[in-house]
């Protein structure tokens, strides 16, 4: 079979991108050109490696098998370049990371400061909630994956890195916030805006007010921090989010810190990245930024 490396990444694209237009684009080639090729490499495998209908291309078993396994083949070559470049003393190189949405509020710092002592290095940040995350790792398409609630149904390498308090939230004039140790049955009256099922974040809060046989009344789940936190200035009810949400402050935006018994709920930040991944050298050194940044950001 001879299909040759750009072909495989062309190929490659086509299964990520879903198209082939698409795909030239990411490779710097013209559709006709793009399209020669991915003809040539059906020639070469023998099988159908894909479908179109309705103008949307469907991949066969095989075709899942060749994205695959040309995704590993990638992965290694790349390894293989960025070990000769950390053997010569150079920096560059590609980092892809896919974090849960929460870390928006620290990540891009860290990356920074990662930037600063590493500038020729090319890095990708993907920002979703957990399902997207957990999507991504399962599908190996990130170096490193950052989340504060990693699965228990995968091997992993799971390094903890910072703080992820989580804190109860109610409009800025709201009466509660002139109350001090409230206990949670205090709030039984009250309104609850949660994160969607699933989120790290309402995991976290469902185990506590589970543990502490407390039943929220839940008006509204919603999927970001910036949306509960708007919901609860507008006196929708009282909200649960991380901390890092108000950038380490006690009140922000209409929105103020409760005093809850129980409150911050403590969770941790986690590094994870499947256990038989081999990371390549720039995995490693900004993986040991992260590890060496703990305490350095304000929890």
């Amino acid at each position: 079979m001879n299909i040759t490396f750009r072909q495989l990444k062309l190929f490659l694209a086509v299964h990520d991108a879903g198209s082939v237009s698409a795909a030239a684009k990411l490779m710097h080639v013209t559709q006709p050109s793009a399209s020669m090729q991915l003809k040539e490499i059906h020639h070469a495998v023998g099988l159908p490696l894909y479908e179109v209908i309705s103008k949307k291309i469907y991949f066969t078993d095989a075709g899942k098998d060749l994205a695959n396994t040309a995704r590993e083949m990638l992965h290694a070559w790349t390894n293989f370049e960025q070990t000769i470049d950390a053997a010569k003393g150079l920096t560059r190189g590609k980092l892809k990371i896919a974090v849960v949405s929460t870390a928006k509020y620290f990540m891009p710092r860290l990356v920074g400061q990662f930037c600063k002592v590493h500038p020729d290095i090319e890095i990708s940040l993907e920002i979703l909630n957990r399902d997207g995350v957990l999507k991504r790792m399962r599908e190996n398409l990130d170096d490193l994956y950052i989340m504060s609630q990693p699965p228990t149904d995968m091997s992993l390498q799971d390094d903890i890195f910072l703080l992820n308090p989580l804190v109860s939230i109610s409009a800025a004039g709201h009466s509660l916030t002139k109350k001090k140790s409230l206990a949670l049955h205090d709030l039984l009256d009250q309104r609850f805006i949660l994160r969607e099922k699933g989120s790290g974040t309402r995991m976290m809060a469902d185990k506590y007010f589970k543990s502490q046989k407390f039943r929220p009344d839940v008006r509204m789940e919603l999927g970001s921090n910036e949306a509960i936190k708007e919901a609860v200035a507008g006196g929708l009810g009282i909200g649960v989010i991380s901390k890092h949400a108000l950038h380490g402050q006690q009140k922000e935006n209409g929105v103020t810190i409760i005093d809850v018994k129980g409150f911050p709920i403590i969770s941790n930040w986690h590094i994870v990245h499947p256990v038989k991944k081999h990371l390549p050298p720039v995995a490693l050194a900004f993986k040991n930024h992260l590890l060496s940044s703990m305490g350095k950001l304000k929890n």
